[in-house]
């Protein structure tokens, strides 16, 4: 990883954190319509995973999808009007925050059913198969994800056909508030690669440098014609499973405070100053830009008009 590299990877991981804790902000001041489920402490999975595509690969995302649509390069101003459901949002203000899309940047969607969009990505690997065009399809999902039908029958079609897909759990421990214990009875996921010859692999999913490496050498795997492969980012969410949850018991304060010291952006600070990527001094500026374009972007989104509602059949497909 070089001096670029490092500053495009720290720059997205405070852009999802600063965006996430800016969406609570106005979430719970009333400004965003439906329900909003924030992506704080996952961060280094997406921007691990995303800092090595290209804009024409394709991901697919879940309900909880701000931080991938970011990795992937997406427009936070775009993206608050999408929340507070302008018209200049990614999906003219009709998405929201579960819809959010960008076929330009290859993003095919957030989704609010869990595990739809495993089936979407291995499709967009088999399209790249046969246009022969290099491409690579990521799928994002979370721990209870793998316990849907979905899960085996996309993972399944994709290794028979060797499609050029990677297959992304972001383990955060908790389905809702089942804790992945209580639903699962094996202690790795990764380990469910094996039942269709795949690899699987464990990462810690608060490493961002570790995410890049792993996740780089299976898709540059994928993408070479090598087939799919199965990586677990075990990780942690911060917040509740939906702002506005009216009680999160089910999680324990002393393992939260566990995982909170190995916060993801606290780690890559400290990994790029050791390695001699990034000072403190270079971080602490990138994070005051930052701040400064989410602002921007609260702002856009608030200037926005709303959508007309002659328009409201529009855009939709069958």
């Amino acid at each position: 990883m070089d001096k670029s590299k490092a500053r495009e990877i720290y720059s997205k991981l405070v852009r999802i954190r600063y965006f996430e804790e800016r969406v609570a902000q106005l979430f719970a001041a009333g400004e965003l319509p439906g329900f909003v489920h924030l992506y704080i402490g996952e961060e280094a999975s997406a921007v691990g995973v995303c800092s090595n595509l290209s804009d024409d690969d394709y991901i697919t995302s879940t309900h909880r999808g701000h931080g991938h649509c970011i990795a992937k390069g997406g427009d936070v101003s775009r993206m608050m009007a999408e929340l507070m459901g302008k018209a200049t949002g990614y999906n003219k203000g009709k998405g929201g925050s579960m819809h959010l899309a960008s076929t330009e940047l290859g993003i095919l969607g957030a989704n609010g059913i869990v595990a739809a969009g495993m089936p979407i990505a291995t499709g967009a690997a088999l399209t790249a198969r046969f246009q022969k065009n290099g491409r690579v399809a990521v799928a994002f999902f979370g721990d209870g994800a793998t316990n849907q039908g979905t899960f085996h029958e996309a993972i399944n079609f994709a290794s028979v056909f060797q499609l050029p897909v990677l297959f992304v759990c972001e383990n955060n421990q908790y389905g809702v508030g089942s804790r992945i214990t209580e639903s699962t009875n094996i202690k790795d996921i990764a380990t469910r690669a094996a039942s269709y010859g795949i690899p699987g692999e464990v990462v810690d999913g608060q490493d961002v440098m570790r995410v890049h490496e792993a996740a780089g050498r299976l898709i540059e795997r994928a993408r070479s014609g090598q087939g799919p492969a199965l990586l677990e980012c075990k990780t942690w969410r911060y917040r509740a499973h939906f702002e506005g949850e009216p009680d999160a018991a089910y999680k324990s304060d002393k393992e939260e405070r566990e995982w909170e010291r190995r916060d993801p952006i606290i780690v890559a600070r400290k990994s790029f100053v050791e390695e001699g990527l990034l000072t403190d001094h270079e971080m602490d500026d990138i994070e005051k830009a930052v701040h400064g374009e989410i602002e921007s972007a609260v702002e856009f989104g608030r200037s926005s008009p709303d959508p007309k509602p002659d328009e409201a059949l529009e855009d939709l497909f069958a």
